[in-house]
């Protein structure tokens, strides 16, 4: 292993490109151009439901469900290795292999069509597990290579070189669909998927140079297989005696629920209930204008939290944005017009980003004295897929029983209030 140094900047650096490497994922496949791109595609194919499991549903919300059920096997698959990677010391391989399986089937998801609609799923499904599945890694290092007075400015910088880099592949391919005559439109768009990948597999390579690796000569026994569950039950004992981190815990669950199903049904809904032609707006203009918006400020408000937290504190500016993000709900239930529409997304974008991240890095400061990093965030993480699990069904089946998303999005603001409650409980003094 090369020389390593905690709280070094070349470190610090390449951990943070990684966000730059994989946010393009989270910007194109989930909220820009894949939502445009399946909604057009089904329209293409002179179809209003998409018949698959067995019955017949929206194209929101099957792929609603669909991102349940990847989020579900990131939630069971995500301990397993995790404490395979504490005993073998291997995160940076572990984050390798999702990162590859992730960028490759985005690359797949070119290939996607309603007749082989399962295995077109299956892409997604594996691209989503790809990233959130590596982000259990990445997120690992971070008490492992940043001392507690870097972890919030560090982190905040990894969501704002996500945000840029993203913005920067997504204008390439706005370029590429905008090139087009209207009939070329969903060719293009499949070839976005293809720059993804490359883009992922390829800047990821520099963050690989220089994290430290902790690899071992320890071999895998079954026993190790199950360690990352008894590493789970381990970390909630644990809990029991550290009451600060137990509260913030419950809290994020909770909270996070409702931010992460927003965030990750947001494209959907500008998608189907905006009314950008009456308004003279092209939708996929109109569309990927909000993204960008939203890509372009979170990059302010990442920092900008950062720099609250720094006066007020994490808890307090977390309770903050939390209030914000319950006003978000509410307004979201109203909009109508592009013009609405572009003013939530300017908003979203201000505490997006700052949400994110001040979390992981409140949780970071949080932890008591331990090297056993990555069983903490392997708990982290399996709370937040759960809770999207749980988001992100509770929203797919109010839509289906109400018909309309925007009750679903009025429903989470439950979500926001029960956090805001939590988080007051949360003790606010960090050590």
């Amino acid at each position: 292993m090369k020389e390593f140094k905690k709280g070094s900047k070349k470190i610090l650096n390449a951990w943070a490109f990684y966000d730059w490497a994989n946010s393009v994922y989270s910007l194109t496949i989930v909220s820009s151009i894949f939502p445009l791109f399946i909604g057009a595609y089904v329209k293409s194919q002179g179809v209003n439901k998409i018949a698959a499991f067995g019955v017949e549903m929206s194209h929101t919300a099957l792929m609603t469900y669909i991102t349940a059920i990847g989020f579900l096997i990131v939630s069971i698959v995500s301990p397993v290795l995790s404490g395979v990677a504490d005993f073998k010391g291997n995160k940076k391989l572990f984050l390798r292999f999702f990162c590859y399986m992730g960028s490759f089937s985005c690359v797949a998801l070119y290939f996607f069509s309603l007749e082989y609609i399962y295995v077109s799923l299956a892409f997604y499904v594996l691209a989503l597990v790809g990233f959130w599945g590596s982000l259990v890694f990445y997120n690992s290092y971070l008490p492992d290579i940043a001392h507690k007075e870097q972890q919030d400015a560090i982190s905040a910088k990894g969501y704002s070189l996500g945000y840029i880099g993203s913005v920067v592949l997504l204008l390439i391919n706005l370029a590429m669909i905008l090139s087009v005559p209207d009939e070329y439109a969903l060719q293009m768009m499949r070839y976005s998927f293809v720059l993804v990948g490359i883009w992922w597999f390829g800047f990821s390579h520099y963050t690989y140079k220089y994290l430290p690796d902790f690899s071992n000569s320890n071999k895998v026994t079954k026993d190790v297989l199950w360690n990352g569950f008894k590493e789970l039950k381990s970390v909630w004992s644990e809990l029991q005696n550290q009451i600060r981190l137990k509260k913030y815990l419950v809290a994020f669950f909770v909270y996070s629920m409702a931010v992460q199903t927003v965030m990750l049904v947001a494209s959907f809904f500008g998608e189907n209930e905006i009314a950008w032609a009456e308004n003279g707006i092209d939708k996929t203009m109109g569309l990927i204008i909000s993204i960008l918006i939203i890509q372009l400020i979170a990059v302010v408000g990442a920092y900008l939290t950062s720099y609250v937290s720094m006066k007020f504190g994490n808890i307090k500016t977390l309770i903050i944005i939390n209030i914000i993000w319950v006003f978000i709900c509410v307004f979201a239930y109203f909009v109508v017009s592009p013009y609405e529409f572009f003013i939530t997304a300017g908003v979203v974008g201000l505490v997006m980003g700052g949400i994110q991240s001040l979390s992981r890095s409140t949780y970071a400061k949080f932890l008591p004295e331990t090297n056993d990093t990555t069983s903490y965030f392997s708990f982290y993480d399996v709370s937040e897929k759960i809770g999207i699990v749980i988001g992100m069904a509770i929203f797919a089946s109010v839509e289906v029983i109400t018909g309309s998303m925007r009750d679903a999005i009025l429903f989470l603001i439950v979500f926001f209030l029960i956090g805001l409650i939590l988080l007051f409980k949360v003790p606010q003094k960090i050590k």
